[in-house]
């Protein structure tokens, strides 16, 4: 099965084709990310849903090549347009080709902030480590200007913050800190897991705003995983919906919000809470994920779908165009994909 591509090489930064990636488990090969493609272009907010364990920390962890020993790349290309316009072959490069890249061109912002730092090293070590990872011949004096300046962006205290120690600061300075560190280097994509897991609300506001404001700023490409619709709202230009490791949808935010395409992406709409509904009204979509070990015979998402026909059961659907900038892989669409395909 062969996903469709936007645009042109020339078009992205980042280009993901027709990715697999398999983990060998004690029960046999875990298919945990299944033929997805993924188009970022400079500039752009990118977000990724879907359930816990439908693939979507695996397939941005592949992009820094930080999977587990146990994933193997089993098909597919990772591209990636450097700030010197050449391209690098993401699914082939060694560790030694990828160590420049990352945090220079590509940094990952991982979920746990607290584990992110060096606990017996005050902060402000961690920027010069990583300066001079990249440029040995740092001087001290500029990156302490820069790494004020950037803990300042992002509402800290940059002298206090930099002579702390990690448990000195509270999660959410943790996390602002990181995203600090994180644009050190004037990285061209940024890739967040989970920005504002276990924040309180206030904090997670900020954290977005600021967010929001450095890529107007910086103008650098974002790819950030959450199950929060409402961050989706705030941040992303474009939503890709992952279900048991596949891509189902992918869509501009407002036009997904108003008219999802795919009955998963109607019933994670669906589901979400509203003020107006009674508690015991609440929407979940029912059933369980599949096993994701298990050969799965024509539609994952069929066994739960409400509108399963009998193809579904035999075809697993590719995705399609269903309108200008959108796809979705479900044989109901089938017929809206051959009016919008050029």
């Amino acid at each position: 099965m062969m996903s469709t591509v936007y645009g042109t090489d020339q078009e992205n930064l980042l280009e993901i084709r027709n990715l697999s990636i398999r983990y060998r488990t004690r029960r046999g090969e875990l298919r945990a990310v299944e033929d997805a493609t993924l188009l970022v272009k400079p500039g752009e907010s990118v977000a990724i849903i879907g359930e816990s364990g439908s693939g979507k920390t695996t397939l941005i962890s592949a992009i820094v090549r930080m999977l587990p020993l146990n994933a193997r790349l089993a098909t597919g290309t990772m591209r990636y347009r450097t700030a010197a316009d050449s391209l690098v072959h993401l699914d082939t490069a060694t560790e030694r080709e990828m160590r420049p890249l990352r945090w220079k061109e590509i940094v990952m912002v991982f979920q746990a902030s607290q584990s992110s730092f060096n606990p017996v090293s005050r902060i402000y070590t961690q920027f010069l480590d990583t300066a001079r990872a990249h440029n040995p011949a740092a001087r001290t004096s500029d990156v302490m200007d820069r790494s004020r300046k950037l803990l300042e962006l992002v509402a800290l205290d940059g002298e206090k913050v930099l002579h702390s120690f990690p448990h000195e600061l509270s999660g959410g300075m943790k996390q602002r800190t990181l995203i600090a560190l994180g644009l050190l280097l004037e990285p061209r994509l940024i890739i967040l897991d989970e920005p504002t897991t276990a924040l309180d609300l206030l904090t997670q506001k900020k954290i977005l705003k600021i967010l929001r404001s450095l890529r107007d700023q910086y103008r650098f490409g974002m790819v950030f995983v959450t199950h929060d619709l409402g961050i989706v709202s705030r941040l992303a230009d474009r939503v890709v919906v992952m279900y048991a490791g596949s891509i189902v949808e992918d869509a501009p935010w407002e036009e997904f919000y108003q008219d999802p395409k795919h009955p998963y992406s109607q019933g994670l709409i669906r589901a979400v809470p509203k003020l107006t509904t009674a508690i015991e009204k609440l929407y979940s979509i029912p059933g369980t994920t599949p096993d994701l070990v298990e050969k799965i015979q024509g539609c994952p998402f069929a066994p739960r779908c409400p509108f399963r026909m009998e193809i579904c059961t035999r075809e697993n659907p590719p995705l399609l165009p269903v309108a200008l900038g959108r796809s979705a892989a479900c044989h109901l669409l089938k017929e809206d994909s051959s009016e919008s395909t050029p």
